[in-house]
Order: C-alpha cells, then sequence, then structure tokens
C-alpha cells in the first residue's frame, strides 16, 4: 500500500547508518508510518531494527538521509525535545519513587499544574488497572505490574508517538502474552501511533497492523501479519514468520503465475511463481505444515507418498515428522480429531497439497 506525505506520520528517507564509517547496519531505509498504527520491526539479532528505532528517538543520528515526524524533519532534535514516550525492556523505573511519582514525572519535567499531574496519573493508573497501586514503590510489584507501570508513563504525557523496545523479554510465557493483548487493546482504545521492535514473530503477529521484516539493515517485506505468514515474498520471509517446510528444486517449467520445481529428489512440485524467473532457476518451494493433507481424498495438484518418522502430540494437534521429496524434516500439523488408523510410525501416508499453497522462493 503506497501512502501519500499527507498520510506518513513517520517517515525514513534514505536513511544509512554506520558507528565505524565503513559498514552500513541500516541501508538505504526508505519506510513510511500512518498516523495510529502499530508497526513491529521484527528481525533477528543485528538485522537494523533496534539501530532504527534509536535513531527515530533521537539516541543515535543517521549517516545520511532525513526522519520525518508528523512532516517536520528531528534528526538534529534532542530526544526529550521530540514528544517520544518509549517502554523498555528493563522498565526503567525509579526505585526511590513510588508508582504515581514515577508517572507524575515526566509531567512534571513539562512544569504542568499539581491538578493536571493529578488528573492524568490517575487516567494513566486507570488505563492499565493500577488505580490501587499508586502509593507502592516498583520492587512491591510484580513483573508485569512493573511493565504497566513503564507503559503508564510512557502515556501519561499524550505523546504524539510510543516506541517499545522488546518491552516484554523479561516476562514468563504467560505473563508475557497476556501483557501482548493488553498493549493491543490500550492501543485500539487510545489509537496512538506505535513503533514495537521485537525478535519474536508470534509476538509481532499478534499485535501489530503491520510488520517489517528486517535483515541485514534492509527490509525484506513489510505487510499486515496474514499476508506476511500466507504471502512471504522470499525464502528468509517464509522462514523467518511461522513454521515453514522448504524444498529445494530447481524450476522445470514456467507457465504464467504458476511453474514445477523438480526436487532434488526428482519429484515434480506444483507451485506459484513468486521470485523465481527462468527455467533452470534454483528455487525453495515454501509449504506452510496446516496446508498439508493425509490420505485426503480431495484431487490437489500435489500427491506423494510420504514415511511417518516421528509423532508428537500436543493437544490440540499432532505434529508429524515425515520423509518426503527427499526432505526428512517435513513437517504436518494435523488435528487431534483425526483418527486414521494408519497413523503411526513407520507407516507411509499419502500427502497432498494445492499448488496454490506452494511458493516458488528463492535459493538463499
Amino acid at each position: 500500500m503506497r501512502m501519500s506525505q499527507k498520510d506518513s506520520f513517520v517517515k525514513f528517507e534514505k536513511v544509512d547508518k554506520s558507528y565505524d564509517g565503513e559498514i552500513l547496519v541500516v541501508k538505504d531505509l526508505n519506510l513510511d508510518v500512518p498516523k495510529g498504527e502499530f508497526l513491529t520491526m521484527l528481525g533477528p539479532s543485528g538485522s537494523g531494527k533496534t539501530t532504527v528505532l534509536m535513531m527515530l528517538a533521537g539516541f543515535e543520528t543517521p549517516t545520511s538521509g532525513e526522519i520525518y515526524l508528523d512532516g517536520n524533519p528531528i534528526s538534529s532534535i534532542p530526544p526529550n525535545k521530540r514528544g517520544i514516550g518509549m517502554v523498555f525492556q528493563n522498565y526503567a523505573l525509579f526505585p526511590h519513587m513510588t508508582v504515581k511519582e514515577n508517572l507524575a514525572f515526566p509531567l512534571e519535567v513539562r512544569k504542568m499544574q499539581k491538578s493536571e499531574i493529578d488528573e492524568k496519573v490517575g487516567n494513566a493508573l486507570a488505563m492499565v488497572e493500577l488505580q490501587d497501586f499508586g502509593n507502592r514503590m516498583p520492587l512491591q510489584l510484580s513483573g508485569g505490574q512493573q511493565q504497566r507501570v513503564a507503559l503508564a508513563r510512557s502515556l501519561v504525557f499524550e505523546p504524539r508517538l510510543v516506541l517499545m523496545d522488546e518491552p516484554l523479554g523479561a516476562l514468563d510465557k504467560n505473563l508475557r502474552e497476556q501483557m501482548q493483548y493488553e498493549i493491543k487493546h490500550i492501543h485500539e482504545k487510545i489509537g496512538i501511533t506505535v513503533v514495537y521492535v521485537t525478535h519474536d514473530q508470534s509476538e509481532a503477529l499478534t499485535m501489530s497492523n503491520r510488520i517489517a521484516v528486517f535483515n541485514d539493515g534492509k527490509i525484506q517485506q513489510i505487510s499486515s501479519p496474514d499476508i506476511l505468514y500466507e504471502k512471504p515474498n522470499s525464502s528468509f520471509v517464509a522462514q523467518f514468520i511461522g513454521e515453514n517446510n522448504q524444498l529445494k528444486g530447481k524450476v522445470k517449467s514456467i507457465n504464467g503465475e504458476n511453474c514445477i520445481v523438480t526436487t532434488e529428489s526428482g519429484d515434480d512440485i506444483h507451485a506459484l511463481k513468486i521470485n523465481v524467473n527462468n527455467n533452470g532457476d534454483g528455487s525453495l518451494v515454501s509449504l506452510r505444515p496446516e496446508r498439508v493433507a493425509i490420505n485426503s481424498s480431495e484431487n490437489f495438484e500435489n500427491n506423494f507418498d510420504a514415511k511417518v518418522k516421528e509423532l508428537i502430540y500436543l493437544g490440540d494437534h499432532i505434529r508429524s515428522r515425515v520423509e518426503v521429496c527427499g526432505n526428512d524434516q517435513f513437517i504436518v500439523k494435523i488435528p487431534n480429531s483425526y483418527k486414521e488408523a494408519n497413523l503411526k510410525e513407520g507407516s507411509t501416508v499419502k500427502l497432498s497439497w494445492k499448488a496454490s499453497d506452494s511458493r516458488a522462493l528463492d535459493l538463499n
């Protein structure tokens, strides 16, 4: 989706960043974020996502290019003058201040009246459901409560933009998932613009309007969670977002938007042609585990015999590792309601899937 300058609340224009004058950690970044969006920057360690966030916050300066906020260049504006809220993984709360005092601090710095400070602090505590915790010290709170306070502090002065850098990384799994939904619902309620950094792809899928997948200092793909998952445009994105089967081969033939890829084992796979162009091109065919049917009577384009190597019961589904098309690490997710008698380790089953669920991607 293309955006006009008018729609672009946060804009990176041809931004490069180097720490040593030689190696670029962010390369020719062009990025537009409309007002009210929840954008997540997702990628492995060293991909450039945190550097981008730090440049937006003002803690790092672009080597070249410019960053705009609401149409105004901000690269020369210090962090405390940008009006941006920040939430960090380590909470960064003042341990000698109560919860209320922590929340009041950014308002006092802005020299607001006490009555206005009290009102805004009360509203912020209500937003994160900590109305009864205002007089406690941070160390008297659980990790999740401290993170709620950090979130409230980033919102209390009603910033135009909130930046979040791995804010849930220190929490346990259940609390992390709970906080994902809480942050998502707060964003939906107040409509503030959020730029979020994480390396956790399930977190990104849960919370975001759009996700920018970073690798090697560049955005590899930016889109809504469902498009990124269902329609990855490269083997890197397919592998990084969700679980993914990859079958290596070469393009045998191309017919419009479709193609046939012959695997190293000699099997022909019917797939969508995504970023292969010519016969003989190397390709990794991408296929999600839940798109594969076992012993189906439906007439799909791809049908292969497979040997069941391992079955793992995971409650809502059975994870089956099979050997097919020369790949013995091929995964199929089977609903636990499936009652096929032949489904046991060592048995041979028929796998089938649609050509439209296979994506012929680059060979990385």
